[in-house]
């Protein structure tokens, strides 16, 4: 029983990351790639004809296996994923949030950034 639900949970996790990651294919500012990651993941665990799917998909696979390979960014989407995390910087600044969240998101938004562009590029 704790097997089917841990299975359960893996495939859920795969589907609903794999959609929000086909709605990035179309939608601007929603990444494609983090949610393609988290996908073949999870389906790594609990369904593996999935992750080959996903693995060997033209337009999906390359950028999943570069990261599993090599743990690398491409420059553009460094530069993509840090001008929307500036634009979401300024956005909280002007709107009525919290001080403490206009004080710790920023914050963490500068660590990601940090940590993103001192990965390797493809």
């Amino acid at each position: 029983m704790l097997k089917l639900i841990t299975v359960t949970f893996w495939r859920l996790l795969a589907c609903v990351s794999l959609l929000f990651g086909l709605i990035g294919v179309v939608l601007p500012g929603l990444p494609t790639v983090p949610f393609l990651l988290v996908s073949a993941w999870s389906a790594g665990k609990g369904w593996p004809r999935l992750e080959i799917w996903l693995l060997a998909h033209p337009s999906f696979g390359p950028p999943l296996k570069r990261w599993r390979e090599q743990g690398a960014v491409p420059r553009k989407a460094k530069y993509m994923a840090t001008v929307m995390m500036s634009l979401s910087i300024v956005m909280l600044l002007l709107s009525a949030a919290p001080l403490w969240l206009k004080l710790v998101l920023p914050a963490f938004l500068c660590a990601v950034a940090i940590w993103l562009w001192r990965r390797p590029e493809a």
